[in-house]
């Protein structure tokens, strides 16, 4: 049968009892690699959150910044670390559930991390959005104080820092990280 049979459908959750998951339509899942019918993790992936945003749905994230899983996650799963023995728990989950259909290894395309050469997980976290008003005519003067070579560059800055609608201020990137 095609995706377009199950479009409006839902899926039970096959760990957390009494959670439905909608069956939604996204253009990043194609016929060539699926039914073009996603299940959405919005908290991890641009596509899933854009997926999640057009139809309403929370942003629920069940990992921590440091790659291990929540409370919200469940009792099984909580302190486990994603990548490592977060993911066998999982596995063993589905397997008593009864809802493993298949498990095979894949290595799957994470962003690495340039200094560890570890795998990165995306996650959704909270930010704080300020209206730029104040803040754009402080850093307008602040860069006219600023020697900037070329001089050229500055009248650039200048536009674009006034052509600025919002502000995001992110603790989450450190210092020197491409």
């Amino acid at each position: 049968f095609s995706g377009a049979d199950l479009a409006d459908g839902s899926c039970a959750h096959p760990t957390i009892p009494g959670r439905v998951s909608p069956l939604l339509p996204a253009n990043h899942v194609t016929m060539t690699k699926g039914t073009g019918l996603v299940h959405t993790a919005p908290a991890h992936g641009m596509e899933d959150y854009s997926v999640a945003s057009h139809h309403q749905l929370p942003t629920d994230c069940l990992v921590d910044e440091r790659g291990y899983f929540t409370e919200a996650a469940g009792p099984e799963l909580k302190n486990k670390n994603v990548l490592e023995e977060g993911n066998e728990a999982v596995i063993k989950m589905l397997q008593a559930a009864g809802s493993l259909l298949k498990e095979e290894k894949y290595v799957h395309s994470y962003p690495y991390d340039w200094r560890t050469k570890k795998p990165m997980i995306i996650r959704a976290s909270k930010q704080w959005f300020v209206n730029t008003a104040d803040l754009k005519a402080t850093a307008q003067e602040v860069l006219k104080k600023v020697k900037v070579i070329p001089t050229s560059a500055v009248n650039r800055m200048l536009e674009m820092l006034d052509r600025r609608t919002f502000w995001c201020i992110s603790r989450q990137r450190c210092w020197g990280v491409p």
